[in-house]
């Protein structure tokens, strides 16, 4: 008599079924925009919508695992289709998908990619990134080998479709190695992760590198560990470290998760094969991945090297004003700004540097953290938006199935002398907090930091009652340096457009109060309706990076003054 087939696991019910009501996230409005003139793509919508409809009754009455599994294939499937069928309503990209295609034309026609600004590129509804100069950053700032992958794509039509279609065809891709790659049981939660909130195909139709950089790094992370065992990487090894070069030759994120996947990889092979085989491990590995990224950057190295190393160093030497949900909020909204934004760049180094630290101390510990422990960094930058976490997610995952804690248990930690006497815990301990101090005594520095420019509105001029056409501004500087501000008005989060200097001068002698006119950079703003809406007038300078704030009260058709934050 046959045995009974095996039933699946009651979480492994749970899972499949999460990861299909996960698709329900962002359906509704795509369907709803397709219904009006492309009523083939909701056609295929109200098909997902069966699929999902089924697949959450099977998933709870199938008898056999292997059913299951299958599920999981059809859940997966749904998933993918939902993702394309978005892509084709909504295609046209952000900003970093305008300046990606735009780099692929320039390529194509053999013109310089770095260094070249494209203005034109930002027409109204595209963000832009202003910079504590008092500009933005109209140019491309990321490693070449998303314009490389634009580039046979470039008839797909204007506007930034071309590089919308390889960021999420790459997280199609890489969703589906992450499936195949994962034991079957946890398949569905790849689905999930990457195609069922709606966060990651969000950010592949805006065309952010970073995904094609997110799907090379899936099979480097999953069983990471792993790789080099028995002193050898074999074809998978070679593989895996390619991918690893061709990361960080997509965008920069790579560059600051590598190291920690190195350590890791050392600690590990360290206390297997001892330290000279560890050594050249990695070694094979950075050889490696450093020969792909540099035969992706060749042509650009030999065809415009200056502008190149400073193109692809953009993101850390811009200058960008703060932007984000990071330790910068302080200064950005609950004080009135600080004469020392610097350190907060400061302490996310100091404390991508401590991490990585306490990775090699601790990594039997840390080491299934080590794909989320370079993120935390950001969150002290001045740039620290969520995009920079939530883009990394699948990563996060990969590590928590495939790299467990019992994968280090035999990993090699240093203990030298100090730290392996008779009061070694508390040793470990102190150390611990000494790596970490000057990170967060940088991030108290920027955070504490004044103002150095006092600001009040003493004019407005207006076009009509609730349209401002410039402001009258008394500025007091009251740091010991001369300042060069530049001013924006903001009634929301983030930041605005800068407002030009009509009267006045554009720099403030160290301790002394001056009288300047500005205007708003499309010659007029509009005013908030909402009484309750607060106006907040910051002025940014670049050397040093300052940021100073202040409320102000422009009552519609009145006159105005300025208050101080409350």
């Amino acid at each position: 008599m046959s045995a009974a087939p095996e039933p699946p696991a009651q979480w492994h019910r749970v899972l499949t079924l999460l990861a299909d009501i996960s698709l329900f996230i962002g359906t509704r409005s795509v369907w709803t925009q397709a219904a009006s003139h492309r009523l083939v793509v909701a056609g295929v919508i109200s098909l997902c919508y069966a699929s999902i409809l089924v697949c959450g009754v099977l998933a709870l009455v199938v008898r056999r695992a292997r059913s299951l599994a299958r599920l999981d294939l059809v859940v997966l499937v749904t998933a993918v289709t939902l993702a394309l069928c978005t892509w084709v309503m909504n295609h046209g990209g952000s900003d970093e998908a305008l300046l990606t295609t735009q780099a692929a034309r320039e390529l194509v026609a053999g013109h310089a990619v770095y260094g070249h600004p494209w203005p034109w590129l930002f027409t109204k509804g595209v963000a832009l990134t202003p910079t504590v100069t008092g500009g933005y950053d109209f140019t491309y700032g990321y490693p070449p080998l998303a314009p490389l992958l634009t580039a046979p794509l470039l008839w797909l039509g204007h506007g930034g479709a071309p590089a919308t279609a390889v960021s999420t065809g790459a997280l199609v891709v890489g969703t589906v190695l992450l499936w195949r790659m994962l034991p079957v049981q946890w398949r569905s939660a790849a689905t999930m992760v990457c195609l069922g909130f709606g966060f990651l195909p969000t950010y592949g139709r805006l065309g952010y590198p970073a995904i094609t950089a997110l799907a090379l790094l899936i099979p480097v992370v999953v069983r990471w560990p792993r790789i080099g065992r028995g002193g050898r990487l074999g074809a998978a090894g070679l593989a895996r470290a390619a991918c690893l070069g061709a990361a960080c030759a997509a965008q920069q994120l790579p560059w600051f998760l590598a190291p920690f996947l190195l350590a890791g990889i050392y600690a590990v092979r360290r206390g297997e094969l001892g330290g000279r085989a560890a050594a050249l491990v990695v070694a094979r590995i950075v050889g490696v991945a450093a020969t792909v990224w540099l035969l992706i950057n060749t042509y650009f190295v030999v065809s415009e090297p200056g502008t190149w190393i400073t193109g692809i160093a953009l993101p850390l030497t811009q200058g960008a004003t703060l932007h984000g949900q990071g330790l910068g909020d302080i200064s950005l909204y609950f004080t009135n700004g600080s004469d020392r934004l610097d350190w907060y760049s400061h302490a996310s180094l100091l404390l991508a540097a401590g991490l990585l630290a306490l990775l090699v101390l601790f990594v039997r510990r840390l080491g299934p953290a080590a794909t989320v422990l370079p993120w935390c960094a950001f969150y002290l930058a001045t740039r620290s938006q969520d995009g920079y976490y939530l883009m990394m997610t699948p990563l996060w995952l990969a590590a928590a199935i495939t790299a467990p804690a019992a994968e280090f248990a035999g990993a090699w930690q240093p203990r030298p002398r100090p730290l392996s006497g008779p009061h070694r815990r508390t040793a470990l301990v102190v150390a611990s907090a000494l790596l970490v101090t000057p990170a967060l005594v940088s991030a108290a520095v920027a955070a504490t930091g004044s103002p150095p420019l006092k600001m009040r509105v003493t004019a407005v001029r207006r076009v009509s009652a609730y349209v401002v056409s410039g402001l009258t501004l008394r500025v007091t500087n009251v740091d010991g340096t001369a300042l060069t501000p530049h001013f924006m008005l903001t009634s929301n989060q983030g930041s605005s457009m800068y407002w030009s200097l009509v009267r006045g001068p554009a720099t403030i002698p160290a301790h002394s109060t001056v009288r300047i006119e500005i205007r708003p950079a499309h010659g007029r703003i509009a005013l908030p309706t909402k009484p309750s809406t607060r106006l907040r007038l910051r002025a940014f300078t670049a050397a040093p990076q300052t940021l100073s704030s202040a409320y102000v009260h422009i009552t519609p058709g009145t006159g105005a003054g300025a208050r101080p934050a409350g």
